[in-house]
């Protein structure tokens, strides 16, 4: 068995301990931001002219701007106004808020693709609107938004490491400390570029077993 040198010892343990801040980090955002950014979505295309201006100004605000002036807000400049976060609450609301603007318009997108004839024809049917967009267009669109959807959830994956930026002390951030130690910052982020690698490899299977599940033969081909 070959034993570690002490300092990949002390690298590994701190990149562990990161890799569980930066899981606790993800896993809330990506479900946060996938329901904040279907909500927004739906509200883009279906709610009152004044819901859909207001959506249509949160997708604009959140992506067009950095989302690391986006946490610096949240962190720094929310306590000018007398409310305070903690690291960890200021990285998972700057992460889901931007998330969810992204997704919103994976989702906006995927709604207006539907054909305006199947609305018409589920009236035709006797379904309610309410009725219509559950169970006919939202089944569809979901279908149609998930590829983008996914890739949101990569890419959220990957910029997590800006939390530390707040202080919150996942993946990138123990790593930074550790190679700042012992001055071996190629080496470190080698290996931080590794763990994260695994991370996007195993969201890619996961999200290739959804995009299974919910394939149907035929749908969206011509």
């Amino acid at each position: 068995m070959v034993e570690l040198s002490p300092f990949y010892q002390e690298l590994l343990t701190a990149l562990n301990r990161g890799l569980l801040m930066s899981l606790a980090l993800i896993l809330p955002s990506a479900i946060g931001g996938m329901a904040l950014g279907i909500w927004a979505g739906a509200l883009r295309v279906f709610g009152a002219p004044w819901m859909r201006k207001l959506g249509d100004a949160y997708a604009a605000v959140f992506r067009g701007t950095p989302l690391v002036v986006q946490l610096f807000v949240l962190y720094f400049g929310l306590p000018n106004l007398g409310l305070y976060l903690s690291p960890y609450a200021a990285a998972v609301t700057g992460f889901m808020l931007c998330s969810g603007a992204y997704q919103s318009e994976y989702v906006r997108g995927a709604l207006l693709s539907i054909k305006r004839g199947q609305y018409l024809g589920a009236q035709a049917l006797g379904f309610t609107a309410w009725q219509t967009v559950a169970h006919i267009i939202v089944p569809q669109a979901v279908r149609r938004a998930i590829h983008g959807c996914g890739n949101e959830i990569i890419y959220l994956i990957k910029y997590s490491s800006l939390a530390y930026v707040v202080t919150c002390m996942e993946l990138t951030g123990e790593g930074k400390t550790i190679a700042t130690e012992y001055f071996r910052f190629t080496e470190v982020f080698a290996v931080i570029g590794l763990y994260y690698l695994a991370l996007v490899s195993l969201a890619i299977f996961f999200l290739k077993k959804i995009e299974q599940r919910l394939f149907v033969p035929g749908f969206g081909h011509h």
